[in-house]
């Protein structure tokens, strides 16, 4: 009978409420809502993406002449500056080269002294010849003259000896004084013609030789374009870094023998290395050149890096691709494209930036305002 009593006083007892479930549920229900406002009112000014790696300046060390590699002077991954020797070819092939442009220089030059020399000869002798023309000349204008006098004579005789007021003997000597002084005026016309074609030869040769002094000069011109150019190929026998950098793996042995042109290995550099993030086009509408950005890398995930924007590609990423899409051909399927954005860092005394390495993977946050 108290057993029953007992449990009837029991059930008419309230039952009591836990509360426990509902404050969890709306502590979560908070924690969910905040997130998801934070996350909302984040993306209104942020555009985020992950398909985004470190970029860099990568120079190939490439040979610009043929030869055998005599010493290698740097190992993988080592660091070099710019200008510092990476490898040495055998150089003994250009050092004959170089000898026999110079041996064809002083060739030349002994040509141009000969042809100067024969160019002035020539000119003497043509000022000579002239001059000598200039002398006959003369003397035919003086013989001209006693040609006139010796027909005045001979015509006054003419008519004298009809007379008979001079003998037969001075008639005689005044025709043979005409006579005389003809011929002396044809030998005068004839050295004349001579000296003058003499002259006339000898400008030829000046010409000539002037012309071979022409060829002299641009003989050395050459000679000199052959030395300038073996030199050259003697400096390409050291192989230098054109930059400051690390090396990757060097393709190379003692011995070896490298084809100009070959890619032997590249040196990466480690100044100033930048972002390239593939933004999807739909990302882009707010975003503008100068705007923030931050930057965590995968290696460094405790560490904030701080960039802005740069610049935006011409083209989609698809575009440069080997074989871009047509969308022309065949059933045509939307699809999303990615622009590369560079981002360039701003904080230049960060030193975990000499630690970045092209093709790390990082995560970019742009803000938009």
């Amino acid at each position: 009978m108290e057993t029953r009593q007992n449990t009837l006083e029991t059930e008419e007892a309230p039952k009591k409420k836990n509360y426990t479930f509902v404050i969890i549920l709306c502590v979560l229900i908070a924690i969910g809502g905040t997130w998801g406002y934070t996350k909302y009112n984040h993306g209104l000014h942020h555009e985020e993406t992950d398909d985004a790696q470190i970029d860099a300046n990568i120079s190939p060390v490439i040979p610009r002449i043929s030869g055998y590699v005599t010493e290698i002077k740097v190992k993988d991954n080592q660091t070099v500056k710019k200008g510092d020797t990476l490898i040495v070819l055998d150089n003994r092939d250009q050092l004959i080269k170089l000898e026999q442009a110079k041996a064809g220089l002083a060739g030349s030059q002994g040509s141009l002294v000969v042809a100067n020399a024969t160019t002035n000869a020539s000119q003497a002798s043509g000022i000579t010849y002239q001059a000598n023309v200039s002398i006959v000349e003369a003397q035919i204008e003086e013989a001209k003259v006693n040609v006139w006098r010796a027909n005045q004579d001979f015509a006054r005789y003419e008519n004298l000896i009809k007379d008979h007021s001079i003998t037969q003997q001075e008639f005689e000597q005044a025709s043979a004084t005409k006579q005389r002084a003809e011929r002396q005026l044809a030998v005068l016309v004839a050295q004349k013609n001579a000296a003058e074609r003499q002259a006339k030869a000898a400008g030829s040769q000046t010409r000539a030789t002037s012309v071979q002094t022409n060829v002299a000069n641009a003989n050395i011109k050459a000679r000199q374009a052959e030395i300038a150019n073996a030199e050259l190929n003697l400096s390409y026998t050291v192989i230098t870094a054109p930059t400051d950098g690390r090396v990757s793996k060097v393709n190379a042995q003692v011995g070896q023998y490298l084809q100009a042109g070959q890619s032997l290995f590249s040196i990466i550099s480690t100044n100033e290395p930048w972002v390239v993030a593939n933004f999807k086009e739909t990302q882009l509408t707010k975003m503008k050149l100068g705007q923030k950005v931050k930057i965590h890398v995968d290696a460094y995930p405790d560490h904030e890096f701080e960039a802005k924007v740069a610049s935006f590609s011409p083209a989609t990423g698809a575009r440069f691709a080997l074989l871009p899409p047509d969308n022309a051909s065949g059933n045509f399927v939307k699809v999303v494209q990615r622009l590369p954005v560079r981002i360039e860092f701003t904080q230049a005394k960060d030193e975990r930036i000499a630690e970045l390495r092209p093709g790390m993977n990082v995560f970019v946050d742009v803000e938009l305002n």
